[in-house]
């Protein structure tokens, strides 16, 4: 296993949609429906995982120059 892997930072939903601006069931939502891919961990019935630097990637994805 990577060892950056290993020691990225683990969100909640909750945790994540603050980190994007974002409202929680907008977090929800996103994941419901595919609309926005952002990779996650489903642990268990009701709790979701996010990894920061998939977060930080899809910040990258959707950057736009001025």
């Amino acid at each position: 296993m990577n060892t950056n892997q290993s020691q990225d930072t683990k969100l909640t939903r909750p945790e994540a949609a603050a980190y994007l601006g974002v409202a929680t069931s907008t977090m929800a939502n996103w994941h419901s429906t595919g609309r926005v891919k952002i990779p996650f961990y489903k642990v268990g019935r009701k709790k979701t995982i996010y990894l920061k630097s998939d977060l930080d990637a899809y910040l990258a994805s959707v950057r736009q120059s001025a």
